[in-house]
């Protein structure tokens, strides 16, 4: 993909959560499942990253499940981090540190205090990625974070399994890019929550989650489906560098 649509993508969902942070940090609960399905391979005391952290709704979750985390959250979208801090500053039970990191830029995990991890999450991050080597770009430098027997979990979202969510999907000359400029798998989805937004999103289907496993040097151990009204929008992947 030129880099010039990967900058025109990037820079078209910044400016969607910049808008309406607030209505979509309200959007994601604590005990939404696309959340909570991840909590059995959240170990105790454990080192965590949480990559795209968005609200801090996953330091809200460890803080009464896992006791004596070491969390650190990072997302691009300042608002979403000033609302994450606010949701967390009053917690005891885990230490919290927020960062504004983009993970879209080389060299990001440098900004990062804490490493290795024991394991790092990214949830709803990766069909935000413009193009194939910008995902594995973000992969990597995850797999250099983690402690060596660390693991990442991820999830992204399968959207077009749902017709309600396919009802959101737009023409791409709404923004002004060609269908030719994209890779298969890219769309256009509309947010109609207190006002309407425009989202890129990319279909990382189990298919594309092992190549780019493959492609960044780690392992596809598990994976599973769940979130969503229909109970399985989102993909859940377990990867090791093993």
């Amino acid at each position: 993909m030129d880099e010039k649509i990967v900058e025109q993508l990037l820079a078209l969902n910044h400016e969607f959560y910049t808008a309406f942070a607030a209505s979509f940090a309200a959007s994601r609960p604590v005990a939404d499942p696309a959340l909570t399905a991840i909590l059995p391979y959240l170990p105790q005391r454990a080192r965590v990253l949480d990559v795209g952290c968005g609200n801090g709704r996953l330091a809200l979750l460890l803080a009464q499940e896992r006791p004596g985390t070491a969390y650190v959250g990072m997302d691009a979208v300042r608002e979403l981090v000033e609302v994450a801090r606010d949701q967390t500053d009053q917690l005891v039970s885990i230490s919290v540190e927020f960062h504004v990191v983009d993970v879209a830029r080389a060299g990001w995990g440098r900004a990062i205090s804490g490493a290795p991890f024991d394991c790092v999450v990214a949830l709803a991050v990766l069909h935000h990625i413009p193009s194939f080597d910008l995902r594995v770009q973000v992969l990597r430098e995850i797999a250099s974070l983690l402690a060596p027997d660390g693991y990442l979990i991820l999830s992204t979202w399968q959207f077009l399994d749902s017709a309600r969510l396919r009802r959101k999907i737009v023409d791409w000359e709404e923004v002004d890019v060609t269908e030719e400029s994209l890779e298969l798998g890219d769309y256009l989805l509309d947010w109609k929550r207190e006002g309407r937004g425009l989202r890129y999103c990319h279909l990382v289907d189990a298919t594309e989650v092992e190549r780019l496993a493959t492609a960044s040097g780690f392992c596809v151990r598990e994976t599973f489906r769940a979130g969503g009204r229909e109970g399985n929008l989102s993909l859940f992947a377990v990867l090791d560098r093993k």
